[in-house]
């Protein structure tokens, strides 16, 4: 018996149809609301995976404007120069270059974008060290800096997933001056720190005649707000040699060398 054309126009129907695409295949279902929480689910493990085949153990995850330039003013210029320099010496005496197939430690970790992020990761570069890139998609596309490592350039749909891979590796964070973002990552892992909802990890602002200028810390104690205490959370530093050695002082760890057989 052959088809009818009638046959043959459902079955094109049911070949097109969205219902028998493949559940994975199917963007229009991937990207519905009712499956935003899988989606989460896969923004995580995605980049989890990845770290994990690079041996990324921990990270040292470095904040500050995306609109420093290198051959800027020469205060943003300084800045740029500082966090480059600071990339480096971390990547170097910190373990994120890994030896002998050991895990790697203290590897930098930033937004992906311009500015200090770039800065920071392209000091690692220089070190012959990764650098991980967390990017976001924003309304005005960013293009990740040309210093994060390829298989460690990821991009975020939601800003709550990036901020969780941010921190959940982090054994320090160093933050030179910024704006509206940096003040948000800032404040999240200090807030994260005050109520016992992470370890407490050394946070180093990078430049105090700034930070003092812009956020007075010592009000919010005078208020009320926060106790004398938290103002330990955090210590100041003017150069990369200084935050790295307040880094060591607050008591991140340095890897044993492996010893040459």
């Amino acid at each position: 018996m052959t088809d009818t054309p009638s046959q043959n126009t459902n079955l094109d129907a049911q070949l097109g149809s969205s219902a028998y695409r493949l559940a994975s295949l199917d963007q229009d279902f991937l990207l519905a609301d009712a499956q935003r929480g899988l989606r989460f689910m896969l923004e995580y493990e995605k980049a989890e995976q990845a770290l994990r085949a690079w041996g990324v153990r921990s990270t040292v995850v470095v904040f500050g404007s995306a609109r420093v330039h290198e051959n800027g003013n020469p205060q943003h210029s300084r800045w740029y120069g500082e966090a480059r320099k600071f990339g480096k010496i971390c990547s170097l005496e910190g373990g994120a270059r890994e030896r002998n197939g050991s895990g790697r430690d203290n590897v930098i970790a930033t937004g992906g974008g311009p500015g200090i992020m770039e800065a920071a990761c392209r000091g690692a570069h220089d070190a012959g060290a990764p650098a991980i890139g967390f990017n976001i998609t924003l309304p005005h596309e960013q293009l990740p800096n040309p210093y994060t490592t390829p298989e460690l350039t990821f991009r975020f749909h939601y800003f709550a997933m990036r901020k969780m891979h941010l921190a959940m590796r982090a054994k320090a964070l160093v933050v030179f001056p910024g704006g509206f973002g940096t003040l948000d990552e800032l404040f999240e892992v200090l807030t994260l720190h005050q109520t016992g909802k992470a370890t407490n990890i050394p946070v180093v602002l990078f430049d105090e005649a700034y930070w003092r200028s812009i956020i007075n810390f010592e009000a919010l104690v005078q208020s009320g707000m926060i106790e004398q205490r938290d103002l330990s959370l955090f210590s100041y530093a003017e150069t990369a040699e200084t935050a790295w050695a307040q880094l060591r002082a607050r008591g991140i760890t340095q890897p044993i060398q492996p010893k040459n057989t």
